[in-house]
């Protein structure tokens, strides 16, 4: 096993991180020999980056998946983004935040930087709030604050319950100037299909225009991919359904390591299944659990009668009621972090005291946060979430208890980055939820829009100036290089083999089977001996691909059934790295469950001392071969590992 240097400075905390006197002279727009970068992905931290890197000077390429950037899946982030500010006067500090974080991470996170996470939160609240988003406030107009999962104060900005829409839009803003000013030009409906290599560094990508149906390429000085997670590899997820992982793997397949693939997140509050021909799930705030009371019923045959339909949630009386979170973990009750909360809704329903009629859902109960703060309290809080649920299920929230079960959310896992967010290829870099550096095996709610903005906002556009500061010599690349062409050709090729297979199954129903076999073996509760059966059908699922694959249409202009192949290929490959990685982690610890490990109450069992590190898989050239662990020891010098403990 290679052992891998991640440039962590000395210390857990780097007094100096960024380079912000280096080459003044390279960031200024007056510069005619401006350095290009490529940023692929316009969410939270693509459009931060691409925004902040215009504004120091340099010429930017940003490209987009969708339509308008301002449909990058950041906007379903719902209940808010962490920050230590302490506006609540209830103990909060850069200090705590930074400890919430490494524990709610079952301490397999990079110590520093978590740190330099914690210590950058407050400046993004106060960077949004001048480019006007319109918090939540309290009736002085100071900023409001609730909780989240892992924490016991009140450190989660709000707005209302669509602080990813908000957020992206103040992004957005910044990006559209400097759009009109020049220095970014913005490429929408275009998906990035290949990284390009000269001389061993990252010099431009292969992408397709997904209405015309071409290759195009593109050449810069450096490249950043920001194109989020991998959880639709599980085809039911709470992520938009065009998120994919294709830029991610495409990188991996070019030498980027990947990092922790198995720490895939379960959330515990969403939508239930409701039917085999559903394409998606619906995910509901986590900042619901501020006021809502999760619980089974005592009695099995309570359950029974609710499953059938002849019992409401309402009727069952206040002492037949499990509230099993405030039971277990009476210290943070229903607010204990999402893989704890997660596991526990599994093992009452695996009981038999599911809710619906699939027994597969628990209760998320308003009645008593209603009779305690009255209906118009809840729904300025709440209202519009309330409103999207009864949409979907027909059932008010504010008369009968929602129903809620967890569902595949966010990855932690994701492509390997050093201190500087630099991948193990010179000149590309990751940032945002496709790299895996700040949250460990569990991410806490309210931290996925923090880590985005601190990476494009605060942490890349100083950074990516210390592999740039030697670059400014090194004139532009011609895409005619005979490496885009062979990038191109590559990617060519592979579109003609697929148009050509002409089988009989559509891409969607392979993605359902390779969906179920990633749930059912590589989800909740994992074993050695099941994750061995999910690899063998996940390499059958595969031949079926490559043997039995019907794309209609041409690859000529715009055919979203063939764009939908190429991202389920990628799927595939990186659902074999996340049984790879999950069979070689014998531990349970944070999202990773395996249940030979675990304590007697149900709880993860760690094994600090022989996983305590980063497990990094190198592409053996093939997708047919299994991929080589590398291992980064990881270093912890002002945190005291030890088991959780959310009880007391």
């Amino acid at each position: 096993m290679t052992k891998i240097d991640s440039k962590i400075p000395e210390g857990p905390v780097a007094e100096k991180w960024t380079n912000y006197k280096a080459h003044q002279k390279l960031v200024n727009p007056a510069n005619k020999r401006r350095l290009d970068i490529i940023v692929v992905g316009t969410g939270l931290a693509g459009a931060s980056a691409a925004a902040s890197l215009g504004e120091m000077g340099f010429r930017v390429f940003n490209f987009c998946i969708q339509d308008s950037p301002r449909r990058a899946h950041s906007i379903a982030a719902q209940g808010g983004i962490n920050a230590a500010k302490n506006y609540q006067n209830d103990g909060d500090s850069v200090y705590r935040l930074f400890y919430d974080t490494v524990k709610g991470g079952d301490y397999r996170a990079r110590e520093a930087n978590v740190y330099r996470l914690a210590e950058v939160s407050n400046a993004i609240i106060d960077q949004c709030v001048a480019q006007g988003v319109p918090f939540a406030r309290e009736y002085g107009g100071l900023l409001d604050n609730r909780s989240f999962g892992g924490a016991q104060v009140s450190r989660t900005f709000y707005a209302k319950g669509q602080t990813g829409q908000q957020l992206l839009l103040g992004a957005y803003s910044a990006l559209s100037r400097q759009v009109n000013v020049g220095t970014v030009k913005l490429f929408t409906r275009y998906e990035m299909q290949d990284v390009v290599l000269v001389e061993g560094r990252a010099r431009g990508i292969i992408a397709k225009n997904l209405v015309t149906g071409k290759l195009e390429r593109f050449a810069a000085h450096a490249v950043v991919i920001a194109t989020g997670g991998y959880g639709n590899a599980y085809f039911l997820s709470t992520n938009a359904m065009t998120c994919n992982c294709t830029a991610a793997i495409s990188c991996y397949r070019k030498g980027a390591w990947m990092a922790n693939p198995a720490y895939v997140q379960i959330h515990p509050t969403c939508i239930p299944v409701h039917g085999d021909k559903q394409s998606k799930l619906t995910l509901m705030s986590e900042s619901l659990r501020n006021d809502g009371r999760i619980w089974v019923p005592k009695k099995l045959e309570d359950a029974k009668k609710l499953q059938e339909g002849t019992l409401q949630g309402k009727d069952i009386p206040e002492e037949d009621r499990d509230y099993y979170l405030e039971r277990r973990y009476p210290a943070f009750g229903n607010l204990v972090p999402r893989d704890v909360a997660s596991r526990a809704a599994k093992e009452r329903c695996d009981k038999g005291f599911g809710v619906n009629n699939t027994g597969l859902a628990v209760f998320l109960d308003f009645s008593d946060a209603i009779n305690r703060l009255g209906k118009d309290v809840v729904a300025q809080r709440y209202g519009n979430l309330f409103d999207m649920y009864e949409e979907i299920t027909d059932v008010s929230p504010y008369d009968n208890p929602m129903m809620i079960y967890p569902a595949i959310h966010y990855t932690m896992g994701g492509i390997w980055v050093d201190y500087e967010l630099q991948t193990s290829i010179k000149g590309l870099f990751a940032i945002g939820e496709c790299n895996f550096s700040d949250h460990g095996a569990n991410r806490l709610g309210a931290s996925a829009l923090m880590q985005g903005l601190a990476d494009g906002y605060f942490v890349l556009p100083y950074t990516i100036q210390n592999y740039l500061a030697d670059q400014i010599t090194v004139p532009r690349f011609s895409t005619d290089l005979p490496e885009f062409a062979a990038a191109e050709k590559a990617i060519q090729d592979k579109i003609d083999w697929m148009m050509n297979i002409k089988g009989k199954k559509s891409v969607d129903s392979i993605h359902k089977e390779l969906g179920h076999v990633m749930w059912e073996y590589v989800g909740m509760g994992r074993t050695a001996e099941g994750l061995k059966e999910g690899l063998k059908k996940m390499k059958e699922i595969r031949k079926e691909f490559e043997t039995n694959l019907f794309i209609p249409g041409d690859k000529e202009g715009m055919n979203v059934e063939l764009d939908k192949a190429i991202r389920l290929y990628d799927f595939i490959t990186m659902g074999e790295l996340v049984a790879y990685d999950a069979l070689n982690r014998d531990e349970s610890c944070g999202g990773h469950f395996r249940e030979e490990y675990q304590t007697e109450e149900g709880e993860a069992k760690r094994d600090d001392e022989n996983f305590f590190y980063v497990a990094c898989w190198k592409y053996q050239g093939s997708d047919e071969k299994a991929p080589v662990l590398l291992k980064e020891p990881l270093v912890y010098e002002a945190i005291k590992v030890q088991t959780r403990n959310y009880k007391s």
